[in-house]
């Protein structure tokens, strides 16, 4: 693949600009675009055989929409998205180009690609898949292709589970009022550490955690058991029921 340039819209910032670099140390030309910065969508369609769409999931459907149509077959559109299955479906519909579903497991913090989890989903063609494949393997990440249907059922555990405990637990402590500075003398580490993730949840982007629980379509199913727990757990607390406690956290 000499020569090959790379569009990466949504690329001035979070995940898509955490690419920007690497991309380019692998030896190819990137283009980043942001919503004021970077060269039109025209262009970019016309210079770029690889075009990613890496922007909040509120946004994702209108970028496909207007990039696709812009790629020619022997392209390959592709996202990284936090869900898979309505963006891949809105990539076959808008492009004739190769389709590939990304998902790379991990934040803009991220120190390197070694040992991070990426999924991908492949959707059209093969030709592309097993450059994007190598390049994340030449990386050392934990490669994963599956279906953008397992992908989605997998993040409502993994990622739809997390937030809500981290989301309930954050307006908790919210609305118990105990100022930081007294709490901050009683607390452990694995509390301080569960802090700074509701910091992290509750601060400047709570709008990304919201679109990964209400658009994710196996999360309603999942929230049923939790609260089904919950009201067994609840109930047992209340009862001081130590015994009955400790039987239903047994692996049986």
């Amino acid at each position: 693949m000499e020569n090959l340039e790379i569009g990466i819209i949504g690329g001035t910032g979070g995940i898509g600009g955490w690419f920007v670099p690497l991309f380019r140390e692998a030896g190819y030309a990137v283009h980043p675009v942001g919503r004021k910065t970077g060269i039109p969508l025209t262009d970019l369609a016309a210079r770029c055989r690889v075009v990613i769409v890496s922007v909040p999931i509120a946004a994702t459907g209108a970028v496909i929409d207007a990039v696709g149509p812009l790629l020619p077959p022997e392209s390959l559109l592709m996202d990284f998205t936090s869900l898979k299955v309505e963006p891949v479906r809105r990539m076959l519909a808008a492009t004739t180009a190769e389709v590939v579903g990304c998902h790379p497991l991990f934040g803009p913090d991220a120190a390197a690609l070694a040992d991070q989890n990426v999924i991908l989903c492949p959707a059209r063609g093969e030709r592309w898949l097993s450059w994007v494949e190598g390049l994340f393997r030449r990386g050392c990440a934990n490669v994963t292709v599956t279906t953008p249907t397992e992908h989605d059922r997998m993040m409502a555990l993994v990622q739809g589970l997390t937030h809500i405990e981290t989301m309930l637990t954050g307006l908790t402590l919210r609305e118990a009022g105990v100022p930081a500075e007294r709490l901050a003398a009683f607390t452990t580490p694995v509390f301080r550490a569960k802090q700074a993730v509701i910091e992290k949840v509750f601060g400047r982007r709570p709008e990304m955690y919201a679109e990964i629980l209400t658009a994710n379509p196996d999360l309603p199913a999942l929230l049923e058991t939790y609260e089904r727990h919950l009201a067994k757990l609840k109930a047992l607390v209340l009862a001081g029921d130590t015994a009955g406690l400790a039987n239903l956290l047994r692996d049986r």
